[in-house]
């Protein structure tokens, strides 16, 4: 029973996450990410956390699994490595393929993660930390090598040359929307809590007590005036997204904590019941619903808007108003909640989950 309510915790915490991604994307083509509202203000909480919550939780995922008692035998983990490959694979060309509509896609470089993650799935979980540590300092030494904004136009947020060879490493590694450095740190964390007893009231009121000392120092450090410590420590100090800095880092791991431990020991006290089975749902079809969001949910209000449906809450910069940025991101996720419900009456896996397993089976 516990494993099961552990399980429960995860998924709401999956469903949460992809709640978040919708507000993020939505926003991002049709609200405007920079509104100076209260509102608008709210609505940035999500840019960043949001991505790396999905990511921590790939791979604390991957490492979960690993605990089964099935994975004890040398022939059982070189068949999930395997698995996780294929997987990887998978997700990689996938990725490729919805980056040429989404070019923010986050999809191969999980295809990125897990590949790496194959090699390190049964050694030692302080190992995890101490990768973490080096795909931050790899990150913060390139930072110094080369220009940030090498083969960015950040006017309008294109990565100018993406599909050159050049252009694609060095997106994929060092500059790009969730490069492989720093961004496997997160994946590299998750890995690390997965192998950790989420029963135990104990470990999550640890790892909450970590996550709020990690988030509150930066926010702290965040609130210092720019007269007392320079331009450049600044924006070093409130550096969002682009470029991933250490003080992002910190704060956005320390949230993931926050949040991974509050789900995990509230849902301790959830009584499953059909609502938080669906919701549950919902964040076992995550990769789906990401997809679909990103298509589907973007085409379908990108259509309304032009045809003047949110005529009356456009602000003056032509975009839509946080309040209605909140209202279709909550409608479309009132959405992906029934058609998982109605999906998984059916189908134990979601349409591209299934692909998923099929692929590295």
């Amino acid at each position: 029973m516990a494993e099961k309510i552990r399980f429960i915790g995860f998924d709401i915490l999956r469903a949460y996450a992809i709640f978040g991604m919708y507000i993020i994307n939505f926003n991002l083509v049709l609200g405007n990410p920079q509104h100076t509202s209260w509102l608008g203000q709210f609505l940035t909480l999500f840019s960043g956390n949001s991505s790396t919550i999905f990511v921590v939780l790939s791979g604390m995922g991957l490492t979960l699994r690993t605990e089964k008692s099935i994975y004890a035998s040398p022939q059982e983990q070189v068949k999930l490595k395997t698995i996780v490959q294929k997987k990887a694979g998978f997700l990689f060309v996938l990725g490729l393929l919805l980056s040429i509509w989404w070019p923010a896609d986050i999809l191969h470089f999980y295809g990125f993660y897990m590949f790496i993650a194959s090699f390190l799935l049964f050694v030692d979980k302080q190992y995890y930390i101490h990768g973490a540590v080096f795909f931050t300092i790899i990150f913060h030494l390139l930072l110094i090598l080369i220009p940030y904004e090498t083969g960015w136009n950040f006017d309008t947020l294109t990565y100018t040359d993406n599909w050159s060879l050049k252009g694609f490493i060095r997106n994929s590694l060092y500059n790009g929307w969730n490069s492989i450095f720093p961004w496997m740190s997160y994946f590299m964390i998750g890995m690390y809590l997965g192998k950790l007893n989420w029963t135990s009231a104990i470990v999550q009121k640890k790892l909450f007590f970590i996550g709020l000392v990690l988030y509150l120092v930066v926010q702290v450090a965040q609130c210092i005036p720019q007269n007392l410590i320079g331009m450049a420590a600044y924006s070093f100090l409130n550096a969002d997204y682009l470029p991933p800095v250490l003080p992002f880092l910190i704060s956005t791991i320390g949230f993931s904590l926050l949040l991974i431990s509050s789900f995990m020991y509230i849902s301790r006290f959830i009584t499953p019941n059909t609502f938080v089975n669906c919701l549950a749902k919902t964040g076992q079809m995550t990769l789906t619903h990401y997809i679909s969001h990103l298509t589907l949910g973007i085409l379908l209000f990108s259509f309304l808007a032009s045809k003047g449906v949110f005529h009356q809450v456009i602000d003056q910069q032509a975009t839509l108003s946080p309040g209605m940025i909140l209202f279709l991101s909550s409608t479309y996720f009132i959405g992906s909640y029934y058609f998982s419900k109605i999906w998984t009456k059916k189908f134990k896996n979601g349409p591209f989950e299934f692909l998923l397993r099929q692929a590295s089976n």
